[in-house]
């Protein structure tokens, strides 16, 4: 879930070496109109080079390689230098995918492709904010069975909260709505929460706030929650299509990477914009690791030959810079934690907050009633 918009530039913020547009430009157009330039001896040249029928041309001295090993070796002796104080980590769907929370997109198991009980037009309809307003039933229904608190931070989530304990976590930044970055402990001054979450919500007529736990009472009762000063539906603060991203997401993001030093991708296919652009963000020696089943934010060798688009993940033979260590997010997580030598200290931080977890579910009493002291509007049930 994602704004169709990128966010604006917050008013007062100071500027930055790089700032960033107010509005990108259209990767489409700009496609459009350099493809137009191309000439058919430029495609035979590129193909030609890549079948080894062609020799091109001196070019310009590569970029310096900026890492001793690349490789996630060479990540961790950068992680364990004197030049590496600020990280910044980027989080999609699959660092929560073994909490048991279904990603969006995958074949058979993604959340697009179950969503058919809902009866949509289309299964993005469930997020869209207009659709929302008109109908906003078939979202309550599907916000019961993934409402926070019935599922546990992963390791990697605990990964993160680790990078913060020792001092080197400038901002995690998370496309997730499930607030397991909070349940995992990490601070909420470390969290950008780039898609919203459900950890607050507001009425969407008078704007009213309203806690976790007032929309959960209300949604497990099979209710839609209505406001208390009008007759508006509360929506839980995650970013619909058609809605803007949070403030706090362009503050930050101006303030955070031109200092980031390491940035570490995790459990994301870098397909939703702005998010995605974010790995350029960072300083041409800033390193830069996924974590990731597949890779994942490269962009077209041939693209990149034209000038067509620039930035992107390298992660072929010629990359000075980024690594990929492919396979589940978890399984990333303790192998990078065991190669700096924090195995052992991530193992028992997850044995230790899931046995708590567990012992508070246990032992938490039924939450009391939440409504306000004057009467609550009639709500309807989903």
């Amino acid at each position: 879930m994602s704004a169709n918009s990128p966010p604006g530039k917050s008013d007062g913020d100071d500027p930055v070496d790089r700032p960033v547009p107010d509005v990108p430009p259209n990767p489409i157009e700009s496609l459009g109109a350099r493809l137009r330039d191309l000439d058919v001896d430029s495609i035979r040249r590129y193909l030609a080079q890549k079948l080894g029928f062609y020799e091109p041309p001196e070019t310009a001295a590569p970029t310096d390689q900026v890492l001793e090993e690349v490789s996630l070796d060479g990540i961790v002796k950068w992680i364990q230098s004197e030049r590496c104080k600020n990280i910044i980590t980027l989080a999609g769907a699959g660092i929560s995918t073994s909490a048991g929370i279904p990603d969006f997109r995958s074949p058979e198991t993604g959340l697009y492709h179950n969503l058919q009980k809902y009866d949509l037009p289309e299964p993005q309809a469930i997020f869209e904010i207009n659709f929302f307003r008109q109908n906003p039933k078939p979202f309550f229904m599907l916000a019961k069975e993934l409402y926070p608190g019935s599922f546990k931070p992963t390791i990697s989530h605990y990964f993160i909260r680790l990078l913060h304990e020792k001092g080197l976590l400038l901002r995690h930044y998370t496309q997730n709505i499930d607030t397991l970055e909070r349940g995992a402990g990490i601070p909420e001054e470390k969290l950008v929460e780039a898609h919203g979450t459900f950890y607050t919500s507001h009425c969407l007529d008078c704007r009213k706030e309203y806690n976790l736990e007032y929309v959960k009472e209300r949604i497990f009762a099979d209710q839609i929650p209505i406001c208390t000063e009008c007759p508006g539906v509360v929506k839980p603060d995650i970013v619909f299509f058609g809605e803007s991203l949070p403030d706090r997401f362009q503050r930050c993001l101006q303030e955070d990477f031109q200092q980031c030093d390491m940035l570490i991708i995790m459990g994301s296919s870098l397909e939703v914009q702005p998010f995605a652009s974010l790995i350029d963000m960072v300083p041409d020696w800033c390193p830069r690791l996924l974590i990731n089943r597949e890779k994942a934010g490269m962009r077209s060798p041939l693209l990149r030959l034209w000038g067509v688009m620039s930035g992107g993940l390298q992660l072929d033979e010629d990359a000075v810079r980024d690594v990929a260590r492919l396979g589940d997010c978890d399984d990333g997580c303790q192998d990078l934690a065991d190669r700096l030598g924090w195995g052992d200290e991530l193992r028992a931080l997850v044995a230790s907050e899931h046995a708590r977890l567990d012992l508070a579910g246990a032992a938490a009493p039924p939450a009391p009633p939440l409504s306000p002291p004057h009467v609550t509007p009639q709500e309807p049930d989903l």
